[in-house]
């Protein structure tokens, strides 16, 4: 078993003080046993903001690609640059629909877990 991180030691501990009092007498479980729990949970959450983090990185990158001006010597043509811009414009729309959809998603699936708890 790893050791848990100093922000779950001082949790743990702020939580048995609050139940048992500054000299934790009568305390039937180890300070280390009660971190480890909320190590598990911060570990489980920073888990989660890192799988958040890739998904913004790759919305953002999609994105400015699709917004960067296109090469002027490959499009030439006023017709060729409207359906390049529209294309552009449609697969934007289509990469910010698919976000708010998993945020409206994850959000009702959070509610409905705060619901439940």
């Amino acid at each position: 078993m790893s050791t848990p991180a100093p922000l779950a030691v001082v949790t743990a501990e702020d939580i048995l003080r609050a139940i048992y009092g500054d000299d934790l007498k009568g305390c039937p479980v180890t300070l280390d046993s009660i971190a480890a729990i909320i190590d598990r949970a911060l570990q489980q959450t920073a888990a989660r903001n890192g799988e958040w983090l890739e998904l913004y990185e790759k919305v953002v990158e999609a994105v400015h690609i699709l917004s960067t001006p296109p090469d002027k010597t490959k499009v030439t043509e006023p017709a060729e640059l409207q359906a390049l811009l529209t294309q552009r414009l449609d697969a934007i729309n289509s990469v910010t629909t698919k976000t708010i959809s998993t945020l409206a998603t994850v959000r009702s699936k959070k509610a409905g877990g705060e619901a439940a708890e």
